[in-house]
């Protein structure tokens, strides 16, 4: 992702390349025609193609403000992703009992990757790509044979969370209020992951975008006829770069409505998921650290005792 960095001018005119070719084209040629042939016949006030503008100007706010809601929302979808995995984490760690056996990290261990895995597959399912590939490392054999032959992996990964906290209840080692505790925060996830597949299938009406279209072409056809007489061969740059501000506003709305490509301007799904991975790790790596180091402070302080009563 780019989102930080300046997005290079080559990479902004390569999305409008054709159309900007093709509006040069037009106004050399309606210029060349104009003189060449005297076509003084033709006249259109410059007040039809200025209200054709207005129009347009009305058009293309309504879409692209319509277009950064779906990127802001998704945005903020993400963001509570990111509290939702962390929180998750926090509660397994924190209300799993019998901290010192293996098993207990070994189950925090097993959480933390399986959630890790839950948001690579998410991003890689809304980009239409294999999801499984990528968290092969993540899962354990067993799981992975259970997800891959799940057309929707996140809603597998979750299955397997589900699966993990009935298991401990039933061994005691959650009571039932931090079952439920945790379960809502795999609700919130499951609602996450259907607000990002509401954004993603919800296609933006293909009427609006056609007439808009449609009227913006109108408007770049008329826009020569309005200012032959006001600016002559200069008509040509001032055509070419209305007509490139006119098409770029429209191509970013397009670009802004699917935010869950690989575009620089799109949601950096896979960094993020990247950020909660290392912060997952880092939290079940302190508790194992943190238990360890206790075990240590009160072996030396039995040796202590012990010495002591000797000395007695």
């Amino acid at each position: 992702m780019l989102l930080k960095k300046r997005i290079p001018l080559s990479y902004v005119v390569g999305k409008i390349k054709t159309e900007l070719a093709l509006v040069i084209l037009y106004a050399i040629g309606f210029e060349l025609i104009h003189h060449l042939a005297d076509a003084t016949s033709v006249n259109i006030p410059i007040a039809v193609p200025a209200i054709l503008g207005t129009i347009i100007s009305l058009l293309l706010a309504f879409k692209s403000n319509q277009a950064y809601d779906r990127w802001w929302e998704a945005r903020i979808v993400w963001g509570a992703i990111v509290n939702d995995s962390r929180t998750l984490m926090r509660q397994v760690i924190a209300f799993y009992k019998d901290d010192s056996s293996d098993e207990a990290h070994l189950f925090r261990e097993r959480f933390a990757k399986r959630q890790a895995a839950w948001c690579y597959a998410l991003a890689q399912s809304l980009r239409g790509k294999d999801a499984v590939k990528p968290i092969k490392t993540l899962l354990s054999a067993e799981e992975y044979k259970f997800v891959k032959d799940f057309d929707h992996i996140p809603n597998a990964l979750l299955m397997l969370h589900a699966k993990d906290l009935k298991k401990a209840l039933a061994e005691n080692h959650l009571n039932p209020y931090q079952q439920v505790e945790i379960d809502g925060t795999l609700t919130k996830l499951c609602d996450a992951m259907g607000k990002c597949e509401r954004i993603k299938n919800t296609v933006f009406p293909t009427t609006y975008t056609l007439y808009l279209r449609f009227t913006l072409c109108l408007f770049i056809i008329l826009l020569p006829f309005g200012l032959k007489d006001y600016l002559g061969y200069l008509q040509i740059p001032v055509v070419a770069m209305i007509g490139a501000a006119c098409f770029l506003i429209e191509k970013m709305a397009l670009h802004l409505q699917d935010p869950f490509e690989n575009r620089p301007t799109d949601t950096p799904m896979i960094t993020i998921s990247n950020t909660i991975e290392k912060n997952l790790m880092q939290m079940v790596k302190a508790t194992r650290d943190g238990f360890e180091a206790d075990t240590d402070i009160v072996i030396k302080k039995l040796d202590t005792s012990e010495e002591g009563y000797f000395v007695l």
